[in-house]
């Protein structure tokens, strides 16, 4: 309906925006620590740590030293931090067995980082392509991504990370039907309480290329993703799938890349009202760094510009390799 406001100048819009104390008394929209969630590279050894050359200031760490980041990140206020494996590639194959093996990489991290921290949220990524040979977050037969096949693998996955005690799982494949089956099986297998944040609209993007190089999946990929990754194109497509994942039981859904899909993010809040997050991906990450290393930006000013945003566009939070930063910057 209309809004009636008196016409100028009775009607100064620059009245409350005079000082910052006005400023934060009509502010719409905040960002706190407990928004963010921080993504974690965890690879083999002791006491050791690998830069991600295409993601300035984000490392590969040993066990010890993320459980090391995750104290740290409880300290800071983040409630959570996600998981992601540096897979050795002779452990990867077609059938990606690795993947629900107790004792892997990736779940020997989450009860080391339990153990230390238990107050902390570990979130861990659900999808086979840290683990296959093909690079593909399902398997492959003959060129075809299987959808059954790779869900049946998926759910033997979803069940070790819980009984490493993952407190939420990230099935990140986009595999039809894969979240009502990860469900059904954490029920039937007593895991009543870990919950499913669902990456139910993840986009075929051109932004992910610095994370592949992070999880050393880039030079294992053959072909693309776009036979299972939605199409950047679509957007009702987006709330169908976030509909479907909703129904068969998620808990939270994600809409990735961020950035370039605020729209996105505000259609899934605005047509569910479900706990929404986003995931500022490596390529948006590693864009702001470059652009503020060479002195073209405010890197603080616009990291944080660009958080707000996801909170705008209707975010409850948001999964950031900034989130140390903010969470200092924010403890003042």
């Amino acid at each position: 309906m209309p809004i009636n406001q008196a016409p100028f100048p009775a009607t100064r819009f620059r009245r409350t925006r005079a000082d910052a104390a006005r400023r934060s008394m009509v502010r719409e929209t905040g960002l706190c620590t407990s928004d963010l969630i921080w993504p974690l590279f965890v690879m083999e050894g002791e006491g050791d740590r690998h830069a991600v050359p295409s993601m300035p200031g984000v490392e590969r760490m040993s066990i010890d030293l993320v459980v090391k980041a995750a104290t740290q990140a409880h300290s800071l206020g983040i409630p959570a931090i996600c998981l992601f494996p540096y897979v050795d590639p002779a452990l990867k194959t077609e059938l990606c067995e690795e993947a629900w093996n107790p004792d892997n990489l990736s779940n020997r991290a989450t009860k080391a980082i339990k153990d230390a921290v238990p107050e902390i949220v570990v979130m861990t990524d659900v999808a086979l392509d840290p683990y296959n040979s093909n690079g593909h977050d399902g398997i492959v037969r003959g060129g075809e991504i299987m959808n059954d096949e790779s869900v049946a693998a998926l759910v033997k996955m979803a069940l070790a990370q819980a009984g490493a005690g993952a407190d939420i799982l990230g099935p990140s494949d986009m595999m039809d039907g894969r979240i009502g089956a990860m469900r059904a099986a954490l029920e039937a297998e007593g895991f009543q309480n870990t919950a499913i944040m669902s990456y139910a609209a993840k986009y075929a993007s051109a932004f992910y290329g610095p994370f592949r190089d992070a999880v050393g999946a880039s030079g294992a990929l053959k072909g693309d993703k776009k036979t299972y990754q939605m199409d950047p194109a679509n957007k009702n497509e987006a709330l169908r799938l976030v509909e479907r994942d909703l129904s068969e039981g998620a808990d939270m859904v994600m809409v990735k890349p961020g950035m370039p899909y605020l729209d996105i993010c505000r259609l899934v809040k605005d047509r569910f009202h479900a706990p929404t997050f986003a995931y500022q991906v490596s390529g948006e990450y590693a864009m702001l760094m470059a652009a503020a290393q060479n002195g073209w930006l405010d890197g603080e000013a616009v990291m944080l510009e660009s958080l707000l945003a996801f909170k705008r566009a209707g975010c409850d939070g948001v999964l950031t390799y900034f989130a140390p930063r903010v969470a200092k910057i924010l403890a003042g």
